[in-house]
């Protein structure tokens, strides 16, 4: 993965995918902190990596909504609804790249990551907060932000466990039985 700032000696003419891009997910996981969590915070990496799923599987999301609310899901309307890959981990769905992202925004001071017992806290720092909230009003935010403000009014109350537990259960073959590593 690549910062944007070290891409000034990469000929324009080859192709840059924004899922190469680490402040691509740096931003959607800040916009996931300030809109998602409770006062930028999001508690647990297990949580912040489910509702970071649901965010970019919105035909998941779609489903795990209809269960939760006890309806039936549309229909997906596109082929291609990943906006970017997650692999199969021990807890569900998951990006190697969080620590490298985490790790990039703590150093930059726009967020902190306090142990808790066995969980981390993630949190905004206030210059975060300030940033996250300028991205959310970008229009080139907007898809996402709405997508994230209907997955805290079905998921922002629930912990990691729980979520895991709901992927499991009901993307056992898109999910569970997935070989670790491999992309869902």
């Amino acid at each position: 993965m690549k910062s944007i700032h070290s891409l000034g000696s990469q000929p324009a003419s080859l192709p840059l995918s924004a899922d190469d891009i680490l402040e691509f997910h740096a931003a959607r996981l800040m916009l996931l902190m300030e809109v998602c969590g409770t006062a930028g915070r999001i508690e647990g990496l297990t949580k912040m990596a489910k509702l970071d799923f649901f965010t970019r599987y919105p035909d998941f999301f779609e489903v795990a909504r209809a269960a939760e609310e006890g309806s039936v899901a549309p229909q997906s309307s596109k082929e291609d609804a990943v906006e970017a890959s997650m692999v199969r981990h021990h807890y569900g769905p998951w990006d190697k790249r969080y620590y490298h992202v985490l790790a990039n925004l703590e150093a930059r001071g726009l967020i902190t990551v306090i142990k808790k017992g066995r969980s981390y806290n993630i949190s905004l720092t206030n210059v975060g907060r300030e940033r996250a909230k300028l991205l959310t009003k970008k229009s080139s935010f907007a898809p996402i932000v709405a997508r994230m403000k209907q997955i805290k009014s079905v998921f922002g109350r629930k912990n990691g466990t729980y979520l895991k537990d709901l992927i499991y259960r009901l993307f056992d073959a898109e999910v569970g039985r997935k070989e670790m590593g491999k992309v869902i």
